[in-house]
């Protein structure tokens, strides 16, 4: 085996099939970068370069001559170094199945039950779920039924947990993984297009696309068997593959180290994800090939495992049943390790990830690892090649020591397992549990705090004695992972009493001090306590029949649960969360005016799947393309002296700065009906993210490199101080104006309604932050120069029109000289409106001045420091009211933080005070100012100033009702608008019978049962210590406006039809609207042939020198308006179609379209026809609400959503299918922005929070278990397009409901503190911030609430033995 692993040869490998032979490759790329730059295959996407995202997932299949066994994983792309596939097969989603070939079950059950909007991350999670069907159908379970998998339900979830999604919501896509199930009951998935009402279950199972893995493809081509076994030829390649330890000693210490040349260890190269990589090494040496680093051992006396073992490989072994006997020690040890594992990282990201580059991450650079504290708690020993020879040490001995030397490498790690007490010891157990607390429950965010106790403890007459004890802590802000010895200490040799065990949570807190810097540090010190005190609690001398109460079940165990795991020698945490979601959708729907109002599948959204819809960034680079990358300031406001690269970027790169933009051009990076925003900043700074220069390589990474290394010379010298906060802004007048079109109305007389209050609350205080938008597909752009001075740009822009104008400024030629074209965007949410125009701007004036093509993908950090976000605002206000709870007036001091330019920031105060107006407020006063600071501009971003309206309502409500110590749904209640306060209140818009809020909130009362829950969850928290749960109602208003919208309709010559409209595709499902409403309109002529109409049309790209006046996507009414254009186009051709149809009638007694069509190009009748739709009424009203449960650990502070209940007035929705997509989606954004994404940034200005690390949206295990949503059918609306109505943003707000009843859970919380007479603050008046993460929500509980518990304890205990 052996010899014939050294066998040396050429990079050979194969994607879907395709045999590719390298005889020379840089070993730094990644197979990402070859498979978008050298294949045909683009369905792998870049979204972060992290392993983060999973949108570049593929499948790897390795084959072991030896067993002659595949073995088959997801892996990373954009992780994975091309040179370590050498003999591997590449499967991508284009590979599972295509528009040519067909294409796989996975994909067309994803387009099936719409689970694919923009569609830039689908392939990445066919990919994973693709994995998961693979090995499970390996497995040794029963056969399933036909038309499934082995794979369980909470197995398909889990397949997917480490995929991001942005659009979706995620529950249409898990219903699509869940039907490939084994025990799925069919009738509990989602609406789809497979199914029709009352079909039985055997009728639903025959209509999915059919699955047989008996006939699964092959992962592993047979041509490839017989290289598999070959090694890199290292004379070709700088890439060594070593086949002992022997051969490694030898390289590093001679062979790679001659003229000081660098090198760099690999495995699964992973830690690039964390540590991003500046340096080219100059050989590699790969790990994976020396056998004694790949062991695994496990028996009675412990477990030994090789260093490139990889984390999911650990895993399977630790899972595995053993047929040697592990004692009862070594079964527990293998299972928590195990479980614990499982939330470490993502599975693609796991299956190549090693333990031992893990451990020396943590070992050299202080990685936050949990393996490291694992490792720690169960005293686990290495072993180690040093340039001196091998050695062997404890774990904790290695992380005391200096960082590793690059020539010292981890072999093997051991972890002791300790034998079963002979029969007369039975009274003694070894106790061992893992703890983490993270931004996701279940992996893909690093812990808060890990940690892993181990206990040696006898059960005495008296109590448990603790013999001995290790508690190791790691991730709470510390260098390395470490043992609380004085609390160890304190405990060993002690009988456990609740005396002893407060003594030990004092020390805890002494022991666990995050260092200065640490984001939390108080909660992460609590965080160490509330885990030594779920240890150690069930085994003090105190039991719950003699409680009083006081001690319901920690973590909520019941008595045979703790009695059972005592037994065992373990505490309990309770259940093993397993991650499932259930959902219902009632869809009400209209045929009036078929296909309009059907719920047809999103077009394109199997080919989307498959990886084949083309973003700007799949379009090949023509020949002599160049990248680009931005250097942007890291200053807040500085002047710019120089720009200096690093020596090794100096060659092939070029600057483009502002003084490259031609004459007669303009320095203008974004333009908007309010200003304008410098392309490049000159000789000042005003704000970190600054763009400063444009720096172009012959690669991205190249040019990306150049960027980052970037060294900008700064001059503070006379500079003013920079304004960062809304105070420092009015400290200096710093103000932007708002147009007076733009400026709220007042309402009522404020003086008069506070006089008629029965209390007040005076300048009340509430901040918001800001948020990413994490589109999928960052930033992008590429510009071709074409004839006659002319440019071609393909952007990813929500307004092409808005980009073509500011490239044409730039480069001082009239607009008909530059093309703009964009076909479909990978997510917007508003970031791709003005923050687009400058990275288009910016290609096309480096194409411009280099006459060659030049493109940029934005990296995820930087498009994340530069997008700006959302606004963020300081609110004041001063509310009267009555002791009912109805308010009589409001008054709000609003400072909304814009940032350095315009922007769109005239438009939030409007639009904040339209969502905020939902109440009744009696009379609403404000002062809103727009404070310019030097922040990166902030920009719209789905639902603009109107999210934060819609929350500001309710905290004001949720605040009355506290100090009225009165129900907060009564208040809402005693507070949603009459038929005639609305029209007071937004100005007479809504006709009679259309105002829908009130009796959604009654159907949802009923639907959601939210009384009797309610009073289900007030005994909840009476029985419940740590375990507390809320639930809250929330409405939602929303004023839409349409805007002027073109189009334009041809028939061709075979009757196909080309629609071509001003709004563009991003996931929100224009396209399908627009094609249905194609067919309808044009079905007119004859109403039999509308459903086959629909296949005949084709939506194509947003073209500027096509159709004018395109307008901006956004708003949520483009579709709407888009539709409205097209119908005018359809009327003009039915108008000019239908005498000749008559003709032809009467003359052939019948027609066909096609028939029509060809006639009517006999007679030269005009076939194509454009429209302008100019809305008569631009504004209307929408309506919705939800109700949402949910369930706190009072002990971590994490948020569990157990069940939410959405209901939106839709009018009659264009295509319920898709506006269902978009309530879910939106929904799960707005839970996004209340609970999980904190937007960071350091004394600068500059986002720190700019990775998939430290940024956290929303992952399938943080959305409802329980997600229900409702689309209504309200009828006739008469100004409306077909009576519908927009429903992209207003759901958005209802994930308020989520906050709201996290808030109801913490005050259950306080009032238990109230009980113990441990609160000396109110009880129900707290703020609550946004986003309530796990810190936030704890320290409202209380970050010593375990320490009150045990002083309360004590104090009932003197008082009951006195």
């Amino acid at each position: 085996m052996m010899e014939e692993r050294q066998k040396k040869g050429n990079l050979v490998f194969a994607v879907n099939g395709e045999r590719f032979e390298l005889p020379s490759v840089d070993p730094s790329t990644t197979l990402l970068h070859f498979l978008r730059s050298e294949t045909c295959f683009k369905s792998p996407k870049l979204g972060c370069g992290e392993g983060g995202c999973g949108a570049c997932v593929v499948l790897i299949s390795k084959y072991d001559p030896k067993f002659k066994k595949v073995e088959d994983f997801s892996v990373s792309s954009c992780l994975t170094l091309l040179c370590s596939l050498n003999g591997c097969s590449i499967t991508t989603s284009e590979g599972l199945g295509n528009t040519r070939d067909g294409f796989h079950s996975i994909q067309e059950r994803f387009a099936g039950f719409y689970a694919s909007q923009c569609g830039f991350c689908t392939p990445g999670l066919c990919m994973s779920l693709f994995s998961a069907l693979v090995n499970a159908d390996k497995g040794n379970k029963p056969d399933p039924p036909p038309g499934f998998s082995k794979l369980t339900s909470s197995e398909a979830e889990n397949a997917i947990a480490g995929n991001l999604c942005r659009c979706t919501g995620y529950r249409p896509i898990a219903d699509a993984c869940k039907t490939f199930a084994a025990d799925i009951d069919i009738e509990d998935l989602g609406f789809n297009s497979f199914w029709k009402k009352g079909d039985s279950k055997e009728m639903k199972v025959s209509k999915l696309p059919p699955y047989d893995p008996t006939k699964n493809f092959s992962t592993y081509p047979e041509f490839l068997k017989s290289e598999s076994a070959t090694n890199l030829d290292s004379s070709k390649y700088p890439w060594y593959s070593p086949v002992s330890i022997e051969e490694l000693w030898s390289l590093l210490n001679f062979n790679v180290t001659v003229n000081r040349a660098s090198f760099k260890l690999v495995v699964g190269n992973t830690g690039t994800g964390y540590y991003k990589e500046t340096q080219r090494y100059d050989h590699y040496v790969d790990l994976r090939h020396i056998p004694e680093l790949s062991i695994i051992k496990r028996d009675q006396t412990g477990i030994e495992v090789g260093a490139t073992v990889t984390i999911s490989k650990f895993i399977s072994i630790l899972k595995e049943e053993s047929n040697i006997n592990l004692g009862s020690y070594g079964k527990l040890v293998s299972q928590k390790l195990a479980d614990h594992m499982e939330k470490i990282a993502t599975p693609f990201v796991r299956n190549s990830a090693s333990v031992g580059g893990n451990l020396v991450m943590a070992q050299k650079n202080g990685f936050p690892s949990d393996i490291a504290t694992l490792l720690l708690g169960l005293s686990a020993t290495v072993s180690l090649m040093t340039s001196h020879g091998p050695e062997n040490l404890t774990w904790e001995e290695l992380l005391s020591r200096p960082p590793l030397d690059s020539k010292t490498v981890l072999l093997s790690v051991c972890i002791p397992f300790k034998k079963d007490r002979s029969s007369h010891q039975t009274h003694s157990r070894f106790l061992f549990e893992t703890y983490r607390a993270a931004p996701r429950p279940h992996g893909n965010a690093l812990a808060y705090v890990n940690a892993a106790f181990q206990a040696d403890v006898s059960h005495c007459k008296n109590g448990v004695l603790i013999n001995n004890i290790h508690l190791a802590f790691g991730a709470y802000g510390t260098k390395h992972a470490k043992r609380a010895k004085k609390v160890e200490e304190c405990l060993s040799g002690k009988m456990l009493s609740v005396h002893v065990l407060y003594e030990a949570l004092k020390l805890v807190k002494l022991a666990v001090v995050p260092e200065d810097g640490t984001l939390h540090p108080e909660y992460r010190s609590s965080l160490a306590v509330s885990y030594v005190f779920e240890f150690l609690y069930p085994l003090t001398d105190i039991h719950s029949s003699i409680s009083g109460g006081l001690l319901d079940g920690i973590n909520d165990i019941s008595d045979e649960e703790l009695s059972e795991s005592s037994n065992k020698g373990c505490i309990s945490q309770g259940k093993k969360q397993t991650l499932l979601s259930s959902s219902k959708q009632v869809v009400e729907f209209s045929t009036e005016y078929s296909p309009v109002g059907e719920p047809l599948k999103k077009i394109g959204a199997a080919m989307q799947a498959a990886g084949e819809a083309v973003y700007v960034d799949d379009i090949p680079s023509p020949p002599n393309c160049l990248h680009g990358a931005f250097i942007y300031s890291t200053k807040s406001l500085a002047g710019v002296k120089g720009i200096h690269l690093e020596p090794n970027h100096l060659t092939n790169t070029t600057i483009i700065t502002y003084k490259d933009i031609p004459t007669g051009g303009a320095n203008a990076g974004v333009v908007t009906s309010f200003g304008s925003d410098p392309l490049f900043a000159e000789d000042l700074s005003r704000c970190a993210g600054d763009r400063i220069a444009f720096v172009v390589a012959d690669s991205q990474r190249s040019a990306d490199v150049a960027a980052t290394t970037a060294l900008i010379e700064y001059d503070t010298t006379n500079v003013d101080s920079p304004i960062l906060t809304v105070e420092e802004a009015v400290e200096k007048s710093s103000f932007i104006q708002v147009p007076p079109p733009f400026q709220p109305t007042q309402i009522g007389d404020f003086s008069k309604g506070m006089a008629e209050a029965d209390q007040k609350i005076l300048s009340a205080e509430l901040r918001l932050g800001s948020e990413y938008h994490f589109y999928m597909e960052t930033q992008t752009a590429l510009a071709i120069p074409d004839e006659d001075n002319c440019m071609v740009v393909y952007t990813s822009s929500q307004a092409p029109e808005n980009a073509q104008s500011v490239i044409a400024s730039c480069l001082g030629v009239p607009a008909h000289n530059i093309r703009v074209i964009t076909r479909r965007l990978g997510g917007a949410f508003g970031g791709k409106f003005t923050k687009a125009m400058p990275v288009s701007t910016a290609c096309a004036l480096a194409a411009y001045k280099l006459r060659r093509p030049v493109r940029i993908y934005v990296n995820r950090n930087s498009d994340m420091i530069m997008t700006g976000g959302r606004h963020p605002m300081k609110v004041t206000y001063s509310v009267g009211f009555k002791s009912s709870g109805k308010i009589t007036a409001l008054h709000l001091d609003i400072l909304i933080n814009a940032g350095i330019t315009d922007d769109m920031s005239p438009i939030i105060p409007s639009y904040l005070m339209n969502t905020l107006k939902k109440y009744n407020w009696g009379a609403l006063s404000f002062d809103i100012q727009v404070c310019k600071t030097n922040l990166t501009s902030k920009t719209i971003m789905r639902g603009p100033g109107e999210l934060q309206g819609s929350y500001i309502a309710e905290a004001i409500i949720e605040h009355v009702a506290s100090l009225l110590s009165i129900e907060v749904d009564s208040v809402r209640n005693e507070n949603v608008h009459t038929f005639e306060s609305l029209n007071l209140f937004y100005g007479n818009v809504v006709a009679e019978g259309e105002y829908t809020l009130p009796s959604i909130l009654d159907k949802l009362a009923v639907s959601s049962s939210f009384f009797q829950r309610s009073k289900m969850i007030e005994q909840f928290n009476q029985k419940n210590t740590w375990k507390k749960r809320g639930i809250s109602r929330v409405p939602a208003v929303y004023n839409a406006s349409q805007r002027p919208t073109p189009g334009k309709v041809s028939i061709l010559q075979d009757g196909s039809i080309v629609v071509e409209v001003g709004g563009v595709e991003v996931g929100q499902g224009l396209w399908t609207k627009v094609r249905q409403m194609t067919a309808y309109a044009l079905g007119s002529i004859e109403s039999s042939w509308a459903e086959d109409l629909v296949e005949k049309v084709r939506v194509i790209q947003a073209d500027t020198l096509s159709v004018v006046q395109g307008g901006l996507t956004a708003g949520s009414t483009t579709s709407e308006s888009s539709c409205a254009a097209v119908k005018l186009c359809c009327n003009i051709l039915v108008e000019r179609l239908t005498p000749l149809k008559k003709q032809l009638q009467e003359k052939n007694g019948s027609v066909d379209w096609p028939t029509l069509i060809r006639q009517a190009q006999t007679q030269s009748i005009n076939l194509a026809a454009n429209s302008y739709y100019v809305p008569e009424f631009s504004r209307y009203l929408t309506f919705g609400a939800a109700v949402s449960e949910v369930e706190i650990d009072v002990l971590t502070g994490e948020t569990t959503i157990l069940q939410s209940d959405v209901i939106y007035d839709c009018g009659q929705s264009l295509n319920p299918a898709v506006d269902l997509g978009q309530i879910e989606g939106a929904f799960v954004q707005g839970i996004g922005f209340f609970m999980n994404e904190e937007y960071l940034t350091n004394e600068d200005g500059l986002m720190v929070s700019n990775s998939t690390w430290t940024y956290k949206i929303p992952t399938i295990d943080t959305i409802p278990q329980n997600f229900n949503v409702h689309l209504v059918n309200s009828g006739h609306h008469e100004q409306r397009v077909l009576s519908s109505k927009t429903s992209g943003e207003p759901p958005l707000f209802l994930a308020a409901s989520v906050h709201c009843a996290t808030r109801a859970a913490i005050k259950a919380a306080r009032e238990q503190l109230k009980c113990w007479d441990k609160l000396d603050e109110s009880v129900s008046e707290f703020y609550l911030d946004v986003p309530a993460i796990l810190p936030v929500v704890k320290t409202q509980c209380g970050l010593d609430y375990a320490e009150k518990f045990v002083e309360t304890l004590l104090a009932w205990k003197s008082t009951c033995f006195k």
